[in-house]
């Protein structure tokens, strides 16, 4: 026998598609979508829509059957969901069962959900388990236990930037502002649970179009839109009609179904693009079609069914399933609904277990068996999984809400007692199931940071505030700020649950809080109103209100609202004075604001709370690395790996440091170290690599900026990185586009404009330049380098006046900075003004004695002035750039060469001069540098006239250099000076 004939599964569906009445049209508008090719397909975004019962599900699930008879892959998303992410793990996994598994998403989802939890057990009280989590920067802020999705990030320069090394700023902002947790590993963990809709949803399009590649069509179809839709609007709108997240594939169709039309507000502009497909109940010619096939055809039975249904398709599929051949087996038009749905089931234990399988939201085989206490229907959840108006969807299966409602309300009204003892029961049960999980109880929070465990507990929760409502509310609304601490996409079931039990109860004081609460998540920053709401009326005992605090202190702290969270912090300590945790998140917020002796004071006497708390002590080594004490940062990140050593962030935190201070091979053991820890570790690749930079290792450096912009493709800080390590190699081009990047990415990016106006300076760009440091200012008033470099490139331009301007600023700002003393003296020297500009350079040399620059223009000056010590200046320059007698020795950067000329030319001595000029441009300075060089000979030329022979020569040789293009290394790194 050859070929592979069809599964099971397939011939179901076949029988069950060729029983299939009704929705004719329907059906044929989107199947002609599906056989034409994807560029002549006008119509790719279905709304089916309808009041419940109409049969909306039911076509989707036609419409899917279609869509995998025609070759395509799909998606199925309904209200199990309650946030984008959960919708793209969803598609994924069906995905994958179909052999087109969205690996790259995959992958991300995975290490989503470990950060996640690392992040969770980052608060877990001292004492308990924090299995594979990682430290804060203090700078940072918890913010994954909120669940602040989208959530701007967190300004990481700190409230020490003053007291840090301007370079050591710049070059570690990025990192720093990547680092808001305790619990995230790196910027890019940081940025996947804090804002993972937009971490994720390119990772989601980029596999989705390699699959529509291999495939003629993909459709995802969103059922249940009337509950989703609140949360997945904008997403969907934004991936399908924008390029926000990337591009969509043309063979991508999306079907939408629930039971209103779509929100003018979010689909306004779009609406023409959707192809609406409203649904009313059955016309009568479908309704006894659909009869017939299920063999009802005499004609007062048809008549009686239509009149009971009111050709409601689920009704009229319900009443048929038993086939009455009379009228009087289909029931009394007056009986109650619930009779109707249960008048063909004649034998008495399966009615009741029918009637007890509506108390649970969901089922299972499980559920099924602790709901039904006739031992004669214990295994009949196959019989139950049959009937017309249970929905089955990957095992689980619920009832229709048409059905499911006059069934509890039947119970609840005739039977109260055993209502009460039914879901005690149901309750007991889960509660049962939630301790199985949780394992032996010694980490309190355990089994919140497992899925199955939330859902026994969700569902022990809504049993229990079906069975006593009173009594549960209370230990229910508390809850919520524990599922609250799992995220705001938990929060959001757990309301959701709360809201539905009130329903189900009839209970007013619950349906009541849960419909406040449900209005609190639609406010803009939902997981503050939730808590605010909470905390206003919850009724919680002292430990209660001090998480509410901190989950709002953490909310606030996320939205850079440090003086409000502190706020909380601190009312939270009045609750609970000893609590470590807090006095981490407190010491964060404190930071922030520029307290830093109070923030180390809190992570002291966490410390002490807690003398083996790994968290706190990598807290308060970071601190102090942030205000340049690295031997008490080292100490404390050494407690940290020593308490757990495989604490990656607590290796690149020290490896950092160590950098810092200058100790380089520890600092590249340290990196090594933590990227084998954790193999995807951007921000230890990225750091690892500036250390290569620093020890002049470009090629080092470069493979491991391009590993971590291969882990983070919008990693802006190893953009800006690399755009330095290329500058100093001589790639102008590829330095360029990486600091242009590297700004786009992140268009505040302070260090990345100074950058790449240093750049446009060397390449005589002055325009360019002076825009770029112009921005750096904006950006950062107090920028002292950015002054210098601006006053440096106007009076390159000839603008003395604002250069001096510049220069006074910068020297206001940083009274020692030699630089910007030493190019004030040229300006002044430059305008003849040579006493003052004595004065600038003396200051110069007096902070900066080694550098060639100012010594030479020293010596320019004093000579112009006819003043002694001229030449010992000179003298110097060439000492200090011209290797000695052995070879050893002497300095040949571009920069040091060229000023070496100069020196040589103001001696003047033309042989030594043409020498030095040789070097200068054999070392391809880059155009900006070889027209400096000309104009500073030029100037020579007007303070020291008995130098224009000198010069003559060799100007002649640079005008043959001086527009060709060449990269350099230019003068002294932005924030360097």
């Amino acid at each position: 026998m050859s070929g592979r004939g069809p599964s099971r599964q397939e011939l179901i569906r076949r029988r069950r598609r060729s029983g299939f009445v009704g929705r004719s049209s329907e059906l044929a508008s989107f199947n002609e979508v599906l056989r034409q090719a994807p560029e002549d397909a006008v119509q790719f975004l279905f709304h089916v829509r309808g009041p419940s019962g109409v049969g909306k599900s039911t076509l989707v699930r036609q419409l899917e059957s279609a869509a995998r008879e025609a070759g395509a892959v799909t998606g199925y998303v309904d209200d199990s969901v309650t946030d984008v992410v959960e919708a793209m793990q969803a598609v994924a996994g069906q995905f994958a069962q179909q052999g087109a598994p969205l690996k790259s998403l995959g992958r991300q989802l995975s290490t989503y959900r470990q950060r996640r939890h690392e992040a969770d057990a980052g608060a877990v009280v001292a004492g308990e388990e924090r299995a594979g989590a990682a430290p804060p920067s203090p700078v940072g802020v918890v913010a994954s236990r909120i669940g602040l999705v989208g959530a701007a990030m967190v300004p990481g320069v700190g409230a020490l930037a003053g007291a840090l090394d301007a370079n050591q700023v710049a070059a570690g902002a990025e990192q720093l502002k990547g680092m808001l947790s305790a619990r995230f590993r790196s910027h890019d963990d940081a940025q996947l649970v804090l804002s993972p809709v937009r971490a994720l949803t390119p990772v989601f399009l980029q596999d989705l179009a390699e699959v529509a590649q291999r495939h003629s069509w993909v459709v995802l179809f969103f059922d249940t839109y009337e509950r989703t839709g609140p949360l997945l609007d904008n997403w969907i709108r934004d991936v399908l009609v924008s390029d926000r997240y990337g591009e969509l594939p043309a063979n991508v169709l999306v079907v939408l179904a629930g039971q209103g039309r779509l929100d003018a507000q979010c689909w306004g502009d779009w609406l023409d693009l959707v192809t609406d497909l409203p649904l009313e109940v059955f016309t009568e010619d479908e309704a006894r079609q659909l009869l017939a096939a299920k063999g009802v055809t005499d004609e007062h039975v048809t008549e009686v069914i239509l009149h009971l249904s009111g050709r409601l398709p689920l009704l009229v599929s319900t009443l048929a399933e038993a086939r009455p051949s009379d009228a009087a087996e289909v029931g009394d038009p007056s009986g109650t609904a619930v009779e109707r749905f249960l008048k063909w089931e004649t034998q008495p234990a399966r009615r009741a277990a029918a009637l007890a399988c509506a108390l649970p939201q969901e089922l299972d085989e499980d559920v099924y068996r602790a709901a039904v206490d006739d031992e004669e229907v214990r295994e009949l959840f196959g019989w139950l999984r049959s009937l017309s108006f249970v929905i089955d969807r990957s095992g689980r299966c619920h009832y229709h809400d048409v059905v499911r409602t006059p069934m509890l309300r039947l119970q609840r009204r005739q039977w109260p007692t055993r209502w009460q003892q039914q879901h005690a029961r149901l309750a007991d049960t889960f509660a049962q199931w939630c301790t199985r999980r949780a394992g032996d109880g010694t980490a309190p929070d355990r089994g919140w940071r497992d899925e199955r465990w939330r859902e026994h507990r969700l569902q022990e929760t809504y049993h229990r505030l079906c069975a006593d409502p009173r009594q549960a509310l209370g230990p229910a609304l508390r809850e919520l700020l524990d599922a609250y601490g799992q995220g705001t996409a938990v929060l959001r079931r757990w309301v959701r649950t709360l809201l539905r039990a009130g329903q189900d109860a009839d209970a007013e004081e619950v349906r009541g809080w849960g419909e406040r609460l449900t209005a609190a998540l639609n406010e803009p920053e939902p997981g503050v109103a939730a808590v605010t709401l909470l905390l206003s009326g919850g009724k919680f005992d002292r430990e209660g209100r001090a998480l509410g605090h901190r989950l709002r202190g953490q909310a606030h702290s996320a939205a850079d609202r440090y003086e409000q969270a502190l706020v909380d912090y601190d009312q939270a300590l009045l609750l609970v004075p000893d609590s470590p945790s807090v006095l981490c998140d407190r010491s964060r917020a404190l930071l922030a604001v520029q307290r830093g002796a109070e923030a180390l004071a809190d992570l002291d006497r966490a410390i002490e709370l807690e003398p083996d708390d790994d968290l706190a002590f990598a807290s308060r080594g970071e601190l102090h690395r942030l205000a340049g004490r690295y031997p008490e940062a080292l100490a404390d990140l050494d407690r940290a790996v020593e308490l757990r050593p495989d604490y990656a962030w607590a290796f690149a935190s020290r490896g950092e440091t160590n950098r810092l201070a200058g100790r380089d091979p520890e600092a590249l053991a340290d990196f090594d170290r933590a990227v084998e820890l954790e193999p995807e570790y951007a921000w230890a690749f990225g750091s690892r690599g500036q250390t290569h930079a620093a020890a002049h290792r470009p090629a080092e450096a470069l493979a491991d900026l391009d590993r971590a912009i291969e882990l983070r493709s919008d990693y802006a800080w190893a953009f800006g990185s690399r755009g330095e390590v290329h500058a100093a190699a001589g790639r102008y081009p590829e330095a360029l586009a990486d600091y242009g990047r590297a700004i786009e990415l992140k268009p505040d990016y302070v260090w990345a404009f100074g950058s790449r106006g240093e750049l446009h300076r060397l390449a005589g760009r002055y325009p360019e330049a002076l825009a770029d440091y112009g921005r750096a200012i904006e950006l950062k008033p107090d920028y002292a380098w950015a002054f210098a470099s601006r006053g440096e490139t106007n009076r390159l331009a000839g603008r003395y006046p604002e250069a001096l301007a510049d220069l006074d600023r910068a020297i206001e700002l940083r009274p020692d900075y030699a630089w910007a003393f030493g190019s004030r003296g040229l300006t002044n020297r430059l305008l003849g003004r040579y006493p003052e500009a004595l004065a600038d350079l003396d200051r110069a040399v007096g902070v900066s004695p080694g550098s060639v620059w100012h010594q030479y223009e020293r010596g320019v000056v004093l000579r112009a002035l006819g003043l002694p010590g001229w030449d010992a200046c000179l003298t110097r320059v060439v000492e200090l750039v011209e290797p000695g007698a052995d070879g050893s020795g002497g300095r040949r950067g571009i920069s040091d060469l060229g000023n070496l000329v100069l020196a040589y030319a103001a001696m003047p001595r033309t042989a030594e001069a043409g020498r030095a000029l040789g070097a200068f441009l054999g070392a391809a300075p880059p155009p900006g540098q070889a027209a400096e060089l000309q104009l500073a000979l030029t100037t020579l030329v007007r303070a020291l006239p008995e130098s224009a022979p000198t010069v003559e020569v060799l100007l002649g040789r640079l005008s043959e250099v001086a527009a060709r293009p060449a990269p350099g290394d230019g003068a002294p790194a932005p924030g360097g000076g």
